[in-house]
């Protein structure tokens, strides 16, 4: 089972308890898919995979309202493109 944050509001620990909730699902799928016939390095490529698609998407996410915030600011001053 999945720990609730210690509190709602952001703290200095939130990322390290985060972490630590998500370790026994993580190891879950593992284990999961090792026992399905599935390598290790199989296993950790494709976790390594999902981690740079899910940065990459982070990234375009904050290119798009970087653009849409200047195509606002613009808006606003009557200049629009």
């Amino acid at each position: 089972m999945i720990s609730a944050p210690r509190y709602q509001q952001e703290y200095a620990d939130r990322e390290i308890d985060c972490q630590e909730a998500m370790e026994p699902g993580f190891q879950a799928i593992i284990d999961c898919m090792l026992e399905a016939g599935w390598t290790r390095g199989e296993v950790m490529r494709s976790l390594r995979r999902l981690i740079a698609a899910d940065n990459m998407t982070q990234k375009e996410n904050a290119k798009m309202e970087t653009e849409l915030a200047i195509a606002r600011a613009m808006i606003r001053a009557g200049k629009a493109r």
